[in-house]
């Protein structure tokens, strides 16, 4: 049974619930000491279990493994089969981060046109998908569904064949990196632009120029696919943001949380490049939708914004789930499709 099931969180559950009646059928008998134990182990047991459906919601621990501290890597659909006859295939890779100092899993998406004949000639468009906090690359894969969004749209023509990447963002599972270089820890900011990029590049047939990467992430990911496009704008051509903040909600150690990691502030203060946003919110979500609606109204050409605010979903994946599809088709539509291999 792992961590994230369903049925280890109802196991928490029903124990809670088991100590709970036990220690009402033995308060009576119960001395002091006997008491705070009963109470100890209720409170301890419903801690747990509160965890366990957290982690089940955000995947930050996807096995059992690495919530002791166990190698951080992907446990769904990373034997590259595919999951429907079309479809793409998900692999688990490892990036060493020569620039970054960091090394980290990678999940990898390829499209089924990526093992045709045809394809074997083609150089393919990519897509960085940047998960939450807390949360991983498993949150994709196993709550948001990522592998069968990519697979409808693409079979069905809404979206070009893309080779899609999934990083992890942080070398310590609870530490919070907003995808940045924070001053006296992982330099994810290099990792996710640099080590990301080259391992690509040196391992899949993936176009290189900026005219054929994009970014997408969900909330502190939203954030960081938008910080990031406007950071590297030689990198990438367009990033989607889905219920992402203008700004970073961590201190990155030397004040640019309030700067240029700031995306609010790069908009007002420094010269906007020519790059496409997706913008996209819920309209009962306060935080990501003031910092969204900031990011639309400072945006000046030649930054193109489109901005869907849905009347209700609040921050929750089964809002990003509703959001998904669309900005994938938005984010295939900003991008360059294949081309020869020879080019």
């Amino acid at each position: 049974m792992s961590i994230d099931a369903t049925a280890t969180v109802v196991l928490g559950a029903v124990l809670a619930v088991s100590a709970t009646l036990i220690a009402a059928c033995l308060w009576d008998r119960a001395r002091a000491v006997g008491r705070t134990l009963l109470t100890f182990l209720v409170v301890l047991l419903l801690s747990v279990t509160c965890a366990l459906q957290l982690n089940r919601l955000t995947v930050a621990y996807p096995t059992w493994s690495a919530l002791v501290g166990g190698p951080s890597r992907e446990v769904a659909l990373s034997s590259g089969l595919r999951t429907r006859p079309g479809g793409g295939r998900l692999l688990t890779v490892t990036v060493p981060g020569r620039a970054s100092g960091l090394t980290l899993t990678m999940g990898v998406y390829l499209p089924a046109a990526y093992d045709t004949p045809e394809g074997a000639g083609r150089r393919f468009p990519v897509i960085e998908m940047l998960h939450g906090y807390p949360g991983s690359p498993s949150t994709w894969v196993r709550r948001l569904k990522v592998v069968q969004h990519l697979d409808e749209e693409i079979i069905a023509g809404r979206m070009a064949p893309a080779v899609v990447l999934l990083p992890y963002q942080t070398p310590k599972r609870l530490l919070d990196t907003e995808c940045t270089n924070l001053a006296d820890g992982p330099q994810t900011e290099t990792f996710l632009t640099e080590d990301v990029a080259a391992y690509a590049a040196d391992h899949y047939r993936v176009r290189t120029d900026s005219a054929g990467w994009g970014l997408i992430g969900y909330s502190a990911g939203g954030f960081c696919a938008m910080n990031l496009a406007l950071r590297h704008p030689h990198r990438y051509a367009a990033a989607a943001s889905l219920s992402g903040d203008a700004g970073p909600g961590i201190a990155v150690g030397d004040g640019s949380e309030n700067t240029t990691n700031n995306v609010a502030w790069r908009l007002q203060h420094l010269p906007q490049p020519p790059l496409s946003f997706y913008v996209a919110w819920a309209a009962d979500d306060r935080e990501s939708r003031d910092g969204s609606r900031a990011v639309v109204r400072l945006a000046r050409p030649p930054l193109r914004v489109t901005a869907v605010e849905l009347p209700s979903g609040g921050h929750s994946h089964a809002l990003w789930r509703r959001m998904e599809s669309p900005a994938l088709d938005w984010l295939s539509g900003q991008l360059a499709r294949s081309i020869p291999i020879d080019r």
